[in-house]
């Protein structure tokens, strides 16, 4: 489960990046740039927590600073989104995922905001100026309604890809049983077996072996008694369990 989830994170951020720098970078729309990178991360870490968020963000951020044309210090956006990936997996309910889209559409929008002023203040202590020449209000403004009016189409789709591969194929009991099952695997405890000589379990009536008891030998230091009825014993006539 762990390598399908490893597979599809760095599949989907691959795919964000290369569609982010290609494309969306090269729209030249006012103010921001729609960060598509941002929503991916956004989507797996509403789904896999804030942990798996904070990784995932490190990861994508750090592609992010060193593919072309980056011109920014490397790491400043793998901080940036390794603490927007931790922030956003803290609002994962404790049921597994989200009844409405009220709370992920919050999410986008409190991590448009929050992106961006990490990004800028982050520049500002390395001695980046850039957001202060562009405008840091301008910046906000499409930051945010660029990724609210891309949020509908990208991160249900990438949650619901995560939840997809979140499912185990093995998790079925090795009895045929379903994980959620219980004991249905060792349903033999308790619905069929008895050990009293009156039932029909391991000891049948008489004091016979049951259906589900093979034949066998046991050997003693004086004598040997053979469990399948091949003979009476020395002191007493009855085949099978020697009574005490």
């Amino acid at each position: 489960m762990y390598v399908n989830r490893m597979l599809l994170t760095a599949a989907l951020v691959v795919v964000a990046l290369i569609v982010q720098v290609t494309v969306l970078a090269r729209l030249q729309l006012p103010g921001a740039v729609p960060d598509l990178l941002l929503l991916t991360v956004l989507g797996l870490a509403l789904v896999y927590g804030h942990t798996a968020g904070a990784l995932v963000g490190f990861v994508a951020g750090l592609l992010a600073d060193v593919a072309p044309p980056a011109d920014h210090a490397v790491g400043r956006y793998a901080l940036v989104l390794c603490l927007i990936g931790y922030a956003a997996g803290l609002t994962k309910p404790e049921a597994g995922q989200h009844r409405s889209a009220t709370v992920p559409m919050l999410v986008v929008a409190s991590a448009a905001i929050g992106s961006t002023l990490l990004y800028a203040g982050v520049g500002a202590l390395v001695g980046d100026t850039a957001a202060r020449q562009v405008g840091l209000t301008g910046l906000l403004a499409t930051a945010t309604l660029y990724d609210l009016l891309l949020a509908p189409f990208v991160v249900p789709l990438v949650m619901a890809l995560a939840r997809r591969g979140e499912k185990d194929p093995l998790g079925a009991e090795p009895g045929g049983g379903s994980a959620g099952g219980g004991m249905r695997a060792y349903g033999w405890l308790a619905s069929g077996a008895s050990l009293s000589p009156s039932g029909s379990g391991l000891l049948g009536k008489g004091g016979k072996p049951g259906k589900g008891v093979k034949a066998g030998k046991r050997t003693s230091r004086n004598k040997t008694m053979d469990l399948s009825g091949g003979g009476r014993s020395k002191t007493g006539g009855i085949k099978g369990v020697k009574r005490l």
